[in-house]
């Protein structure tokens, strides 16, 4: 079949669009992580509306007062020891990473003993291999060393220049949206075909209703998940609490990731005492996530906001690669939101429409 100039002409718009927003998926995502914050502004403005009646905007700014003030007493009570046993947990990372060497190398050297038996001539000279690992550079090593990290903490200051420029045009989107959240959703609701506009104020809603409980439910998972890691490692007698225990709160937000990661600081700090106790604080922290993930986030989220491991996974893998490290962190929204657009124009407004009029016929 010969399709018309204006089929043509539709499809190479299509394809078009599709090369123009993989080239801003860089500014897309940032607007998209602006819109999230709005989500959150608009959940704390909304329920202070319910509790007492006052304009908007008010509101609005009492809500912005009250987490800058909270932000400032975080920066002021706990950034300053948190900071303070950070850095003593970077300092002693080159220890635990020499004791884990030493307990590899006492364990490859006793298989030779295991296998041939105690014979001198099979055993393996640890001395010489931990010499090696000890080993201090030359001058021309070192200088290199030396100019090698000047390029690096320059790389870092220009990343960190970028992430603060990143991050206020995310706050100002954020903040605008809030003021005017309704405007903004007519906008996009103006984009829609006019049959579809009522629909699609529906689904907007929706999407906005999930996003807000998954915020409100990961807030209230970190925090336990902090708390119980403060209260377990306090009973263990591992050093750097508060850090280890706000990292583990912050890192649960990265979901399968996160709270791997966060197990490796608190277990290198504890290797530094014993290895009973880097055993328990690992056993510690897989009771806590099991304890999350089974008990303290079905029941926060009360089965409403539920995504399934494989899509999880799936998101967080396909999100990083599109957008980077900035996708992984919002993966959890994004894939909320095709949750919600899957299951209410895919399944609900095509194919259970498409079953009831096969069935009619």
């Amino acid at each position: 079949m010969n399709m018309k100039f204006s089929h043509w002409l539709a499809l190479l718009s299509l394809l078009a669009t599709g090369v123009l927003l993989w080239s801003l998926r860089e500014i897309i995502i940032l607007i998209f992580a602006g819109i999230v914050i709005s989500i959150a502004l608009c959940t704390l403005v909304n329920k202070l509306l319910k509790l007492q009646a006052m304009p908007r905007s008010l509101a609005l700014i009492i809500v912005l007062s009250i987490l800058f003030l909270i932000f400032s007493l975080v920066i002021a009570v706990v950034i300053p020891p948190f900071t303070k046993e950070f850095q003593e947990l970077i300092i002693q990372l080159p220890k635990a990473a020499r004791a884990l060497w030493e307990i590899g190398i006492k364990s490859i050297d006793n298989i030779p003993d295991i296998v041939y038996g105690n014979s001198q001539d099979n055993r393996w000279d640890q001395k010489i291999i931990l010499n090696e690992f000890t080993a201090l550079p030359d001058g021309t090593t070192l200088a290199n060393g030396v100019a090698d990290g000047i390029k690096k903490l320059i790389d870092l200051a220009g990343n960190l220049g970028n992430g603060l420029i990143q991050l206020c045009f995310v706050l100002v989107i954020g903040i605008m949206i809030s003021i005017q959240p309704n405007s903004y959703r007519e906008v996009g609701i103006m984009l829609l075909p006019s049959f579809y506009r009522k629909r699609g104020r529906v689904i907007i809603e929706l999407c906005g209703e999930s996003i807000s409980e998954w915020m409100t439910g990961m807030i209230i998972s970190s925090f336990c998940v902090a708390l119980l890691a403060g209260i377990g490692l306090s009973i263990l007698g591992v050093k750097l609490v508060i850090a280890n225990a706000l990292l583990a709160g912050l890192l649960n937000i990265i979901p399968n990731l996160g709270p791997a990661i966060s197990t490796i600081f608190p277990i290198s700090v504890a290797l530094l005492d014993t290895q009973w106790k880097a055993l328990a604080v690992l056993g510690m922290y897989i009771f806590i996530q099991n304890l999350e993930s089974y008990i303290i986030t079905p029941s926060i989220m009360q089965q409403r906001v539920k995504l399934l491991p494989g899509l999880t996974l799936s998101a967080q893998f396909a999100f990083t690669i599109i957008f980077g490290p900035i996708g992984l962190l919002l993966a959890l929204p994004l894939a909320v939101i095709i949750q919600v657009l899957i299951r209410e124009i895919v399944i609900h407004d095509l194919l259970d429409n498409w079953k009831r009029k096969k069935l009619a016929l």
